[in-house]
């Protein structure tokens, strides 16, 4: 796991603090910060919580401005877990990612493309 990668978790529980017991209760199941079990099972479901109900419109905007820079990022190893984590998984119901474009970036957008590229899946 790379500084950014840890970096992301911590950001991702400052705008979601709810999921913070779920957070920890990950640490002592598995003995170590795994990265993109945290953010498949604990981040994304209520990413996709939010984006389905879309009325904290400032948060979400707030976490997808974040994933902007998060996609602009230099460190490829981060790059690499959001990709395969946060964007596959948007791309997984068409309805909850026609909502989240709403909110993303250009380069977010042109990751969660390559994503979808990636697994077969682009249209």
């Amino acid at each position: 796991m790379s500084e950014k990668s840890e970096e992301f978790l911590k950001v991702m529980l400052d705008f979601i603090p709810i999921l913070k017991s779920e957070y920890r209760k990950s640490i002592e199941d598995n003995g170590e910060i795994l990265d993109t079990v945290i953010i498949e099972d604990i981040f994304m479901p209520e990413i996709i919580k939010l984006l389905s109900e879309e009325t904290n419109i400032n948060l979400i905007k707030r976490v997808f401005d974040y994933f902007e820079e998060v996609s602009n990022s230099e460190d490829s190893y981060l790059q690499n877990i959001f990709s395969v984590t946060v964007l596959e998984i948007l791309g997984n119901d068409r309805t909850i990612l026609g909502i989240a474009k709403k909110y993303m970036g250009p380069k977010t957008t042109q990751l969660q493309v390559q994503a979808d590229i990636d697994l077969g899946r682009a249209l």
